[in-house]
């Protein structure tokens, strides 16, 4: 059964760091193309950054609002992916999830809670 199961998250003042790990089970994950979506409050879900398939991966595309402060990345013998935060803003306040879409299907993890506040 594929499942995705997040940690990490919580709160940082404007200008902290905080990151988040995804780990997969039930799938291959350097078949299928993973990241990570967020949601803020009142607004729709939206890409933050898309990790292509493959083993060894460098085309990782970022949300223009992230760039430069995000860095999504993956280990694959231990089916875990990362999203790295640095200089965190009070925009950056949402829920995060990763995601994959394996045979057409999108599959989420449960959510995790990021608050961006001094």
């Amino acid at each position: 059964q594929l499942q995705l199961v997040e940690s990490g998250g919580g709160v940082a003042q404007p200008g902290g760091s905080l990151g988040l790990h995804c780990a997969a089970s039930g799938f291959m994950m350097d078949y299928y193309a993973i990241g990570w979506f967020r949601q803020a409050p009142g607004k729709q879900r939206e890409l933050v950054a898309s990790i292509p398939k493959g083993e060894h991966v460098t085309n990782i595309d970022y949300i223009d609002s992230v760039k430069g402060r995000f860095t999504a990345s993956k280990d694959n013998p231990k089916k875990t992916f990362y999203l790295e935060m640095n200089n965190l803003k009070p925009d950056d306040t949402a829920v995060y999830y990763c995601y994959t879409e394996v045979n057409g299907r999108t599959y989420w993890g449960q959510g995790t809670q990021v608050i961006v506040s001094s």
